[in-house]
């Protein structure tokens, strides 16, 4: 499966990077605010789900109800204390074998992209010092559906102009195994084969491949 891709699409978060711990200290610190606790439990909800659908489940979670005006502000400022967070990242912080494995990519000639529901992918990327790897950079400035919608990784498929069985998705979460499947594309699962089970293969992290 792997020996004959023309494109490898990345999720990021829990792929490339763990950016998740910023997103849940950024989140458990809103709850506080709001006067109710989050725990990683309930963070567990969140996993590969848009910024706004997160608030949502959030302010379930603390039996919360606000206008749409206030959700925007209250989004916005989770945003700024988990961009706070990530400006302190650097390479150290890339998940094991990552930057080994694009460039092994690189060297055959794999179209290599990003697709993430991610905001701030770009500015993450640079701050691993790793931008210059990837072809392509599908972000969620450029797509409006979240996933298990395929829409992340076709978008990345047709910028990388490969047709989707050439491609294989590199991904962490269910909803994103199940994205990359409607998509038409293979996908490697990274994580815990009995989370993963929809996933053609599933490893570890990208040290293992």
């Amino acid at each position: 499966m792997l020996e004959h891709m023309k494109g490898a699409i990345f999720d990021l978060d829990g792929v490339i990077v763990d950016t998740a711990k910023y997103h849940f200290l950024a989140w458990r610190s809103l709850a506080e605010e709001l006067g109710f606790e989050f725990t990683e439990e309930h963070n567990e909800r969140l996993k590969g789900v848009s910024r706004m659908r997160s608030l949502d489940i959030l302010l379930e979670i603390g039996g919360r109800d606000f206008g749409e005006a206030e959700k925007l502000a209250m989004a916005e400022k989770k945003n700024r204390l988990y961009v706070e967070y990530i400006s302190r990242l650097d390479e150290t912080e890339l998940l094991p074998g990552v930057k080994e494995y694009l460039s092994s990519l690189r060297a055959r000639n794999v179209g290599i992209a990003l697709g993430s529901a991610s905001k701030n992918a770009v500015f993450i990327l640079d701050k691993l010092n790793i931008a210059g790897l990837f072809d392509v950079v599908v972000d969620g400035n450029k797509v409006s559906q979240a996933k298990p919608d395929p829409e992340v990784f076709e978008t990345a498929c047709r910028e990388l102009g490969l047709e989707p069985q050439d491609c294989v998705v590199f991904e962490d979460a269910e909803a994103g195994v199940a994205a990359g499947k409607a998509a038409g594309m293979r996908v490697v699962g990274i994580g815990k084969p009995e989370v993963l089970k929809e996933a053609d293969r599933v490893v570890t992290g990208l040290h293992e491949l």
